[in-house]
């Protein structure tokens, strides 16, 4: 996936440009809203994270003109202007969704990912049932992971781990790869800490017949649970 990301601060950008390459995304960035439209129509992005206050030109404007220009991209604006009543402008001037600062990562992932999906057009003969594995399944909507249908409640970190361990069940998946997705861009953090993320989401699994093992020297994976005797 690509995304197109047109952000004036350059600690945001660099934060959200590494934590998405580190989940496979490719990051374009446009500083300035003057150039975003020469940088979107030469990128052809997937989405478009814009962010309203820009310098050289207002993120409404930016997205004002694309959308007159014909440019259909999905566009999720990111902004530190919360209110209802400038949602309800980002949206009529076309915007598809809008998340205000601060957000949470993982929330962003999922909806930049749910925007991308309504995108793309759908194969012949694709299956859109979302993959299962004993009961569990990621919502492809919300990004959620739900278990007999039924939302799990867990907090941004544990459905983080749960969905990159649901991406390989039954295949271990390293811890240091784990700590990137669940701690982005976290140098403060210990890598120890990904050890108490397992330690909750291994308790929440416990009714839902799958268990999360440790494989020492290895990393963690997900396995169906014994049938009891």
């Amino acid at each position: 996936m690509k995304l197109l990301l047109v952000e004036d601060n350059p600690t945001i950008q660099t934060t959200l440009r590494r934590a998405f390459e580190r989940r496979g995304m490719q990051v374009v960035g446009c500083e300035d809203g003057a150039r975003a439209l020469d940088r979107w129509e030469a990128s052809m992005p997937d989405v478009v994270l814009l962010d309203l206050s820009l310098p050289g030109l207002d993120g409404l404007e930016v997205l004002s003109r694309a959308r007159a220009a014909g440019l259909r991209t999905p566009v999720m604006i990111l902004t530190a202007r919360g209110t209802v009543g400038d949602r309800i402008l980002g949206l009529n001037t076309g915007a598809d969704d809008y998340l205000a600062k601060p957000f949470d990562l993982d929330e962003l992932e999922a909806r930049i990912r749910a925007l991308a999906r309504r995108a793309a057009p759908a194969l012949p003969g694709a299956s859109t049932q979302a993959p299962t594995f004993c009961g569990l399944r990621i919502d492809a909507e919300s990004g959620a992971v739900c278990h007999d249908d039924r939302p799990m409640d867990l907090t941004a970190r544990e459905l983080a781990l749960l969905r990159a361990l649901l991406a390989r069940p039954g295949q271990a998946v390293a811890k240091e790869r784990l700590f990137e997705l669940v701690f982005p861009g976290e140098r403060e953090v210990q890598t120890e800490a990904i050890e108490v993320v397992v330690y909750r989401l291994r308790k929440k699994l416990a009714q839902t017949g799958v268990q999360l093992v440790t494989l020492r020297g290895l990393g963690y994976l997900l396995k169906a649970a014994p049938a009891p005797a």
